[in-house]
Order: C-alpha cells, then sequence, then structure tokens
C-alpha cells in the first residue's frame, strides 16, 4: 500500500468515539479508544501528523453538531469521522427524520472541504436480548447513513455487519460501550477501510467459563443496578455521562507513536 495522504484527522462524536470503555488513566478522560489507535498509526507514518478529539460521551445527535461542527472545520482537516445518533436512539422517542436532515447537513458540510470523511452504519442489536426491541429504529438510522454518504461522497464503516461484535467479550461490562478488544477491532476495520497498512491485531479474548442459571440472574441483576438504573436516572433527571468533561484533544496533537 502506498504511504497514506492524511496530516490532519479530528474525530467527531459521543462515547463510541471519545473511546469510553478503553480505559487508560493516563490519557485524558482516562480512556483511549479506537480513534486513538488509528492515530497512532497514521502519526507513525506521517511526521507532520496531527489529531484532534472532540467527542464527549452521553452527547445527542444534534449537541454534537453545535457542539463540534464549526470547531472541526476550523482545525481544517483533511481526514474526519463521524459517529454520533446512537444516544437518541436509545430514547423513548425520537424523530428519525429531523435526524436525518441534521445528519445530511453536517456531511456535506465536511464533506465539502474536500476531506475524507468517515461515517458509521449502526451496530445491528438483533443478536442482543437488551436493545433488539429498537433493531427498526437502528436500521433506519443505518439506511439514512447510507444514502447520506452516497450523496456526499463520504465512506462508510459498516458496523452493522461485523458479526463478531454480536460476542460480548468485545464489550465492556456495561453492555453499551465496547471493550478494549472491540475498540481496537474497530481501529483495524477503520485502517482497512481507509487502506492504511498497519500491524494491528485483534486482542485476545478470554473464553468464557460456564455461567450456571443463577449466575447468569445474579449478573442480570447487578448489571441493571449499576449501569441500567443509573443511565435510566440520568434520561429522567435531564443530565449526561458527559456533562463537565472537556473534548479530550481539542487542538491538533501529535499521538504518542511506539
Amino acid at each position: 500500500m502506498a504511504p497514506h495522504p492524511y496530516t490532519r484527522y479530528v474525530a467527531l462524536g459521543d462515547s463510541f468515539t471519545e473511546g469510553v470503555g478503553d480505559v487508560d488513566a493516563t490519557r485524558p478522560n482516562g480512556v483511549r479508544g479506537w480513534a486513538d489507535r488509528v492515530a497512532e498509526v497514521l502519526a507513525s507514518q506521517s511526521e507532520g501528523f496531527g489529531y484532534a478529539n472532540l467527542a464527549i460521551r452521553g452527547r445527542k445527535l444534534l449537541p454534537v453538531i453545535a457542539e463540534q461542527l464549526e470547531p472541526a472545520l476550523a482545525l481544517e482537516p483533511d481526514l474526519v469521522t463521524l459517529y454520533a445518533g446512537a444516544n437518541d436512539i436509545l430514547r423513548p422517542s425520537v424523530d428519525l427524520d429531523t435526524l436525518a436532515t441534521a445528519y445530511d447537513d453536517a456531511v456535506a458540510r465536511l464533506a465539502a472541504t474536500g476531506a475524507r470523511v468517515l461515517v458509521w452504519t449502526a451496530f445491528d442489536p438483533g443478536g442482543s436480548a437488551t436493545y433488539r426491541l429498537l433493531r427498526g429504529r437502528f436500521a433506519l438510522y443505518s439506511e439514512f447513513v447510507r444514502e447520506t454518504a452516497d450523496r456526499h461522497g463520504a465512506t462508510v464503516v459498516d458496523f452493522w455487519r461485523l458479526r463478531e461484535y454480536r460476542d460480548w467479550r468485545y464489550w465492556d461490562a456495561d453492555r453499551m460501550h465496547m471493550g478494549p478488544a472491540g475498540h481496537q477491532r474497530m481501529a483495524i476495520e477503520v485502517l482497512d477501510t481507509l487502506g492504511v497498512a498497519h500491524d494491528l491485531a485483534p486482542l485476545p479474548l478470554l473464553d468464557p467459563e460456564p455461567v450456571s442459571r443463577r449466575e447468569q440472574v445474579r449478573e442480570q441483576v447487578t448489571w441493571v443496578r449499576e449501569f441500567a438504573a443509573p443511565w435510566v436516572h440520568r434520561r429522567l433527571t435531564g443530565r449526561s455521562s458527559g456533562d463537565g468533561l472537556a473534548p479530550r484533544y481539542p487542538a491538533l496533537t501529535r499521538p504518542a507513536v511506539g
């Protein structure tokens, strides 16, 4: 493969792009994530490379656009990634047509700069007892992502078809965010989609231990108490897990290499 052409990479979005679930106490907001992993590979192949990550956990699509689009454009990127909308889909009600219009406008503005723009379909929740009731919403979201990408020449990372993510070992204990193995797998997918040479390899997955029915019930109760209930409480009180947080890398920064 030829050397990649990217020198200014800006990542926009929510917890997916911020890196939640991939814990690293040495980094801003205590996380690493697939975008950092991608940026590290890109930086290793370009001396003048810079990376900004504007994503903040808990953000819905319209706030992502309102807070992150103009700062991203001001950085004059030649590579942009945008993932947002999942936090809207998980709400009790959502106007997908309004979201689709706003999303299309944002991608149009990013693409008009001449930057390479990567966007994501949703993950297919058909294998999840918790999220599969929303599968229709995720499918509609994915379709408007594909239509927008076709209209504006963006590149799609097709999360919907990455079936290995039905294995919970790719996910964090909260069942909402990818764990380290999931972020590593996504970094590989992004680099492959960009056609960038790399030596990233999937992280090993631990073989699941046999779990009795009683243990399964205990795990479910623990998950509801520690993760699901706090998430619902934040929704009811109008709070977000990202309240008080700033973007991890608001200005172009050279990632650590090696």
